[in-house]
C-alpha cells in the first residue's frame, strides 16, 4: 500500500497525459482510509446528513483518492477547484484505473474542455465490449429495423446507461466536486453495493457542463473566502452569453454546451441522464407538480415518480431529513437540459440540494415555506440547520448511489421501457398523430426555414423532402373519427419539407412545432408556457394527419439543409427583395461600405413583385462581384435589371451599435448578443456605468454610436427603472471588474472590464442617453428598460400603466403590423407572432386621457350611474328623456389621439408638435385572437395595445418594444423588427402618417 506522500508524488506524476491503456486493478489493494473518513465526519454536521454509502472513503494503492491530487478532501471547508484541475483529475483516474475512461465532448465558447467520464466494470470497459453497449442502445433507440425478438436479445445483453452531470448553474458547485469522489469511489469501492453498479450499468459523468461560468464562480468565491469584509462580487457572467438561462436551451441548442451534451446524448443514448442542481433544502427530487409536458409518453410519467419515491424511501429509511419530491417543478417547457434525454425517449431527471453559494459552513434559518409539513414532504428540512458543502456533497451523492443501484438491479427493465418509448414514438405518425409536419417549399423565408430545419436536425430528429406534387387531405380533429370526409384535398408541392412522426423523434418535434395551452388554473408554471417554434420563427408549418402522407415519395436529407442563391435578370442595378430573413442583415454589414438603398414603398420590376423596404444596390464596377458572391453563400436572391426604378428610396445603414449591459445581470442582453453574432451584425458591448461616465472621457454618446440598444434590464415592473438607474449599491471600495493574478478568469474576449462595476446608469447616464437621442441617434428599449425613456422624458403620450391581474408568464401571441409604412415594419405582411412575458403594457393618449374604455366613452363604466343595465337608456326625472348622442366608431389608433374638442380648444398647447406623436407600429391583436400558445390571464389588459412604438424626440428616435424581439434565440421570427429599426434608423420618420389635429397656438401668457 503506498503512504499519502508518495500517493501525492504518483499524483503529481500522472497529471502528464494518461496511457492508452491503465493496469489490471485487480493487482491494486483497498483499504480503509481513516484520514479521509475523520475529515467526512468532522466536515458533517449532523449525522441526518449521512448515509453508510459516503461516510468513508476506501484508500486504493494505485488510483489516486482526491485528496492525494487536489490537497484537500472533497467538500472540505472554503475550497473550490478549477475546471482544468476536475477535469486533470478525471484523466488522472482514467490514467490509473481501466475502469475508468475520459472523453472530450468538445468546448466552451472560451475555450474550456468539456468531458464525459466512463466508469464501469474492467470486463465493460474494453473497447470492443464498450463500443458493442452503444451499438445496442443505438439500436433500441431506433427500433424501426428491429423485431420483437431481435429487441429482446438486445436488451438482455445491453448495459443501461446512467449519466450524471453538474454544475449547468455556475454558484451551483457541489456536483463538480461530488462527482470526482464519485468517480474515484466507482473505480476502487469492492462493496457488493458498488460492484453491483460497476457490473450491471454503465455510469457517465461530466463534472461541468458550463465550464466558462464555473471558473468565474470560483474566482469570485475565493475573493469572497480571502477577503471576507468585502463585498462580494456578483457573478455578472456565467457563462459567456447567459447565466441561469443556460438550462433553457434544450430547444434551440444555441450554446456550445448545449450542443456539446445533444451529440454526446447521440452518440451513447444514456438512459438516464441526471442534472444536478442546488438550490432548495434539503434535496429536492424531481416529479413535478404538473401539468407535465403532454407530448412526453405516459411510461416517462411513470418512471419519473417510480425512481423518485424509491431514492426518498433509502434515504428515509436510514434516518436522513428533508427529502421531497413534487412540490417545486411542473415538468411542463421542454426547454430545460434534461430533455436531451426526456425528448429522446430516455429518462431525464434532476435533484436540487441546499447549498451555500460556494463551501461556507453556515447557520441558515429556513422560511415556513420550505420547512411546513405536507402530502410530498412528510419528513421535511429544520427551521435551523447548520449547513455545510460536505452535507450537500452526502446528500447527492448518497441519492445518486441509490439511483445508480435502481438502475442497474433492474437493467432490463429500463432498457425495455426506453426500447418501447422509441418504437411507440415511431408508430406515433399512424396512431395518435399527427402523420408530419409539413414546411412548405413555397416559403418566402426559406433561409429561416433551413434554420429551424438544422435546428431539428441537430436534435437527431430526421427532415425528409418530397420528390413530386403530393395531395392530402387536411387536417381533422380525430384522424380515425367517423365524421364527413372533407370535400377538399392540401396539395403539397414537390421540394417541400417533411418532418414524419413514424420516427424515433417524432414527440420532440410535436412538442416543438405544436400549439400549446396551458390551464391557469393548474399550478403555477416554472417557466414559459408557450413557444410554437413555427410561429415565433415566422415560417410556414402545416399540420397533416391524412397518413397517406407517409406514403408520398419523399427522401431522407442527408447533412444540412441549405438554401440555393438565385441570380436573374441583366442590368445594372441589383435588386433583393426584402422578406425580413436574417441574412439580409448579415449581407448588409457584410458589405457594409457598399451604398445600398432601401425602397419606401412596395413596388414591380420586370414583372416581379418588391416588398417596401427591398434592397437597391446602383452597381459600381467591382461591386457586382463583391455582392454576388456574399449572396451565394447567405442563400440570398438577386435580381439584375435596366428598369426605371420610381420608388422612392433612402440610404441604408450600417450603423455603429452599442449594446448595454448591467453589472448585475447580463441575462437578456446574452441572447440579444447571441443574435446579434450568429447574424454577423457588429456591436460594441457597453456596461451601463460607461454610459453614465462617457462625458468625462471627452466623448458624447453620439460621436461614438448611432444606435443604442437597450435588451431588458432592471427586471419587471415598477421598480424597474430604480433599479437600471441605481445598479449595485455605491458604497464601500470601488469594485474592478479586471483579470488579476487572484481572478483571473473574470474576462473574456468580447466580454467588459470596469475599474468600479458600483452605481448603475445614474441619472447623469439618463441625461446622456436623452442628448444621444436629441442629437439624432436612435434608442431601442425593450420591456423593462422602456421605463428609462418613458419615465426620464424622451417619450410624450406613452406610459407604462401598472398590470392589474395579467398573467402571461412566457406565451406566443398575435399582433397586427399597424403601420405598413413604417421601416420597422419592411418585408413583414398583416400578421406576426411574437413572444410576450408578463409585460410591460404600453397606452399611447394624452395626459386628459387614462387607459380604460371609460376614457374613450366605450364599454363599462361609459355611462354615469342611473338606472337600468350598461345598454339601457338612463331617464332622468322631471324633464323629457333626450337619447344621448352616441359616439362615432373609431379605430384603437383614433381613439388613443382622440382629445374632445372642448379640451382641444384650451388645451392643444400641451401637445407635441404633430411629427412627434408616437407611432404605433405594430399592436396587439384584439383579446379573442391573441394567444397562439401557452397562457394568459386577463389578456384584455393586452389586447390592442401597442406592441412597438416608434417616437420621435429631437433629432433622434425611441422604439419601445413590449414584446422581446430576441428571447432566448427562439424569436427569430421578429429578430427584424429590430434590424430594421437599426438599418434605417436615421430615416424612422418616413411614411409617418400624421395625427389630424389642429395646429398648436402659443402657450397662454397667464390668466385663467
Amino acid at each position: 500500500m503506498l503512504t499519502r506522500p508518495l500517493i501525492i508524488l504518483a499524483a503529481a506524476l500522472l497529471s502528464l497525459p494518461a496511457l492508452a491503456q491503465a493496469p489490471a486493478q485487480s493487482n491494486c489493494t483497498v483499504s480503509a482510509n481513516p484520514d479521509y473518513d475523520r475529515q467526512i465526519s468532522e466536515n458533517t454536521t449532523d449525522k441526518s446528513f449521512q448515509t453508510e454509502l459516503t461516510d468513508h472513503l476506501p484508500l486504493s494503492s494505485c488510483v489516486p483518492a482526491p485528496d492525494a491530487f487536489l490537497h484537500h478532501i472533497v467538500g472540505a471547508p472554503n475550497v473550490l477547484d478549477y475546471t482544468k484541475d476536475i477535469n486533470a483529475y478525471m484523466r488522472l483516474l482514467a490514467g490509473k484505473s481501466p475502469r475508468v475512461k475520459v472523453f472530450s465532448m468538445g468546448k466552451s465558447e472560451e475555450g474550456r474542455e468539456m468531458i464525459l467520464v466512463a466508469v464501469s466494470d474492467e470486463a465493460n470497459m474494453v473497447p470492443a465490449k464498450l463500443d458493442r453497449y452503444r451499438e445496442i442502445t443505438a439500436k433500441l433507440a431506433d427500433p424501426r429495423q428491429l423485431t420483437e425478438k431481435d429487441a429482446a436479445a438486445l436488451i438482455a445483453e445491453g448495459k443501461p446507461i446512467y449519466w450524471a452531470d453538474g454544475s449547468i448553474h455556475s454558484p451551483e458547485t457541489g456536483s463538480p466536486e461530488m462527482l470526482m469522489e464519485l468517480a474515484y469511489r466507482l473505480a476502487t469501492e469492492e462493496s457488493p453495493f458498488i460492484q453491483k453498479i460497476r457490473k450491471d450499468s454503465i455510469v457517465l459523468i461530466t463534472p461541468i457542463v458550463e465550464t466558462d461560468g464555473h471558473d468565474r464562480f470560483v474566482d469570485i468565491y475565493k475573493h469572497h473566502v480571502d477577503n471576507p469584509g468585502a463585498a462580494q462580487y456578483p457573478l455578472t457572467w456565467w457563462g459567456h452569453y447567459v447565466s441561469h438561462d443556460n438550462n433553457r436551451d434544450g430547444m434551440t441548442m444555441t450554446l456550445a454546451l448545449s450542443r456539446n451534451m445533444m451529440k454526446t446524448f447521440l452518440g451513447w443514448h444514456a438512459t438516464v441522464l441526471h442534472d444536478l442542481h442546488e438550490s432548495v433544502p434539503y434535496l429536492y427530487i424531481m416529479t413535478g407538480t404538473g401539468p407535465y409536458n403532454a407530448w412526453q409518453d405516459p411510461i416517462s410519467i411513470s418512471e419519473f415518480q417510480s425512481m423518485a419515491y424509491y431514492e426518498i424511501e433509502q434515504l428515509t429509511k436510514r434516518g436522513v431529513i428533508g427529502v421531497w419530491t413534487h412540490g417545486f417543478y411542473d415538468g411542463w417547457a421542454p426547454n430545460y437540459m434534461l430533455y436531451v434525454a426526456s425528448g429522446h425517449n430516455a429518462i431525464g431527471r434532476f435533484y436540487e440540494t441546499f447549498s451555500n453559494d460556494g463551501a461556507d459552513t453556515r447557520e441558515r434559518t429556513l422560511p415556513p415555506s420550505a420547512t411546513s409539513r405536507e402530502w410530498y414532504r412528510p419528513n421535511p428540512p429544520l427551521t435551523k440547520v447548520k449547513w455545510s458543502a460536505r452535507n450537500n456533497i452526502n446528500m447527492q451523492q448518497s441519492a445518486l448511489l441509490f439511483g445508480m443501484y435502481n438502475v442497474a438491479s433492474n437493467g432490463p427493465e429500463f432498457l425495455r421501457n426506453f426500447y418501447l418509448k422509441s418504437k411507440r414514438s415511431v408508430e406515433k405518425g399512424r396512431r395518435e398523430g399527427p402523420a408530419a409536419w409539413v414546411f412548405p417549399a413555397d416559403d418566402t423565408r426559406p433561409a429561416e426555414q433551413a434554420r429551424l430545419l438544422n435546428l431539428l436536425k441537430i436534435q437527431g430528429i430526421e427532415v425528409s423532402r418530397l420528390d413530386k406534387d403530393t395531395h392530402v387531405l387536411p387536417e381533422r380533429q380525430f384522424p380515425n373519427a367517423a365524421s364527413a370526409k372533407p370535400t377538399t384535398e392540401l396539395t403539397v408541392a414537390a421540394g417541400s419539407y417533411i418532418v414524419r412522426m413514424d420516427q424515433p423523434y417524432s414527440r420532440l418535434a410535436d412538442m416543438m412545432l405544436d400549439t400549446q395551452y396551458y390551464n391557469p388554473k393548474d399550478p403555477r408554471s416554472y417557466d414559459d408556457t408557450g413557444w410554437t417554434m413555427g410561429a415565433l420563427y415566422n415560417v410556414k408549418t402545416t399540420r397533416v394527419l391524412d397518413t397517406s402522407i407517409l406514403s408520398a415519395p419523399m427522401h431522407k436529407v442527408e447533412g444540412d439543409v441549405t438554401v440555393a442563391a438565385k441570380t436573374s435578370g441583366t442590368g445594372r442595378t441589383l435588386l433583393i427583395n426584402h422578406t425580413t430573413e436574417n441574412t439580409l442583415a448579415t449581407l448588409r454589414f457584410r458589405l457594409a461600405k457598399m451604398p445600398m438603398e432601401a425602397a419606401e414603398q412596395p413596388f414591380e420590376a420586370d414583372g416581379q413583385r418588391y416588398n417596401a423596404g427591398s434592397f437597391i444596390i446602383r452597381t459600381r464596377n467591382g461591386d457586382e462581384g463583391q455582392l454576388e458572391a456574399a449572396a451565394k453563400e447567405l442563400g440570398i436572391t438577386v435580381h439584375a435589371t435596366n428598369a426605371d426604378l420610381k420608388v422612392p428610396t433612402h440610404a441604408l445603414a450600417a450603423p455603429r451599435i452599442a449594446i448595454v449591459h448591467g453589472w448585475q445581470s447580463t441575462q437578456n442582453d446574452g441572447w440579444f448578443r447571441i443574435a446579434f453574432d450568429q447574424t454577423g451584425v457588429p456591436y460594441t458591448y457597453i456596461a451601463d456605468t460607461k454610459l453614465r461616465e462617457t462625458p468625462a472621457q471627452g466623448n458624447d454618446l453620439r460621436s461614438q454610436f448611432d444606435v443604442i440598444v437597450l435588451p431588458p434590464m432592471g427586471g419587471f415592473g415598477g421598480n424597474a427603472f430604480n433599479s437600471i438607474i441605481r445598479g449595485l449599491p455605491m458604497r464601500g471600495a470601488p469594485m474592478p471588474w479586471k483579470n488579476t493574478a487572484e481572478m483571473p478568469n473574470l474576462v473574456a474576449p468580447g466580454l467588459d472590464t470596469s475599474d468600479d462595476i458600483r452605481g448603475g446608469l445614474g441619472f447623469s447616464g439618463l441625461t446622456n442617453l436623452e442628448k444621444f437621442v436629441s442629437d439624432g441617434g436612435l434608442l431601442v428599449a425593450v420591456q423593462s428598460s422602456a421605463s428609462l425613456p418613458i419615465n426620464g422624458g424622451m417619450t410624450e403620450m406613452v406610459s407604462m400603466p401598472e398590470m392589474r391581474g395579467l398573467e402571461a408568464p412566457g406565451s406566443v401571441v398575435l399582433a397586427d403590423i399597424e403601420d405598413k409604412k413604417s421601416p420597422i415594419t419592411y418585408g413583414y405582411g398583416d400578421k406576426l407572432y411574437v413572444y410576450f412575458h408578463d409585460g410591460p403594457v404600453f397606452h399611447v393618449g394624452t395626459s386628459f386621457q387614462q387607459p380604460g374604455a371609460a376614457a374613450l366613452g366605450e364599454g363599462p363604466g361609459a355611462r354615469a350611474s342611473g338606472r337600468g343595465s350598461l345598454t339601457d337608456p338612463d331617464v332622468i326625472q322631471a324633464r323629457q328623456y333626450v337619447a344621448p348622442e352616441k359616439p362615432p366608431k373609431r379605430s384603437k389608433a383614433e381613439q388613443e389621439l382622440y382629445i374632445p374638442d372642448e379640451i382641444m380648444q384650451y388645451e392643444r398647447w400641451r401637445l407635441p408638435p404633430a411629427e412627434e406623436f408616437p407611432r404605433v407600429v405594430l399592436r396587439f391583436a384584439p383579446e379573442k385572437e391573441l394567444l397562439l400558445s401557452g397562457m394568459m390571464v386577463n389578456a384584455n389588459e393586452v389586447a390592442e395595445s401597442p406592441a412597438v412604438i416608434d417616437q420621435q424626440h429631437g433629432k433622434g428616435h425611441v422604439v419601445l418594444f413590449a414584446n422581446n424581439p430576441m428571447w432566448r434565440n427562439e424569436t427569430g421570427g421578429s429578430f427584424f423588427l429590430l434590424f430594421n429599426a437599426v438599418l434605417n434608423y436615421d430615416h424612422l420618420s418616413v411614411g409617418h402618417q400624421l395625427p389630424n389635429t389642429p395646429a398648436a397656438p402659443a402657450k397662454p401668457a397667464g390668466g385663467n
